[in-house]
């Protein structure tokens, strides 16, 4: 269970100091949340996403996709892990460390029940903050996709078709939510 530890103020030196427990460690806004490491269908669900933007940004040359464990920081004294994430990549360039990453495009957490509450309040709020421009939420049990934008009050919710365009110089990549959901 995500388990936050307010009643002191974390920082990310003293987090990345934690023992490798199998635990995810996160640090927002000087909260330090933990959770257990991801169930067999949360991975599924994050492999199956993974399938399905990776040939699409190495076609289209956008960006890079990476996963969790990534210890990204989107510029306060903090440790985020998001469970997908693109990056906007020059063609060519290399990234040695998490801390060379500069612009993100997009974040999506999968939900499970230890995690909800923390990837829609705190992680939206944060991502919402730096200015990423999309932020999705996968309910595998609503069978939704929630698209959080900076400025937004509440999501669009999804659960047909999402489409995200990032470059209108190129063609938006589509997932059809009723067959990856049944996946």
């Amino acid at each position: 269970m995500g388990m936050p530890h307010a009643a002191e103020r974390w920082t990310a030196e003293r987090v990345r100091a934690l023992p490798d427990d199998g635990r995810r460690y996160e640090l927002v806004g000087g909260e330090l949340v933990v959770t257990s490491a991801p169930s067999p269908r949360h991975q599924v669900a994050l492999a199956a996403l993974y399938d399905r933007i990776r040939p699409w940004l190495a076609e289209s040359g956008i960006g890079m996709l990476f996963w969790s464990p990534a210890d990204m920081s989107l510029g306060e004294d903090e440790i985020l892990q998001p469970d997908l994430f693109v990056i906007r990549a020059p063609p060519g360039r290399r990234f040695h460390n998490w801390s060379d990453i500069g612009e993100l495009l997009l974040v999506i957490e999968v939900l499970s029940s230890s995690t909800a509450r923390h990837d829609r309040q705190l992680k939206r709020r944060r991502n919402q903050r730096a200015g990423v421009p999309e932020y999705w939420i996968v309910d595998l049990d609503g069978r939704i996709v929630e698209r959080w934008r900076p400025g937004d009050e509440r999501p669009e919710v999804l659960a047909d078709r999402l489409e995200w365009q990032p470059d209108e110089r190129v063609e938006p990549m589509e997932i059809e939510l009723p067959g990856y959901f049944a996946g």
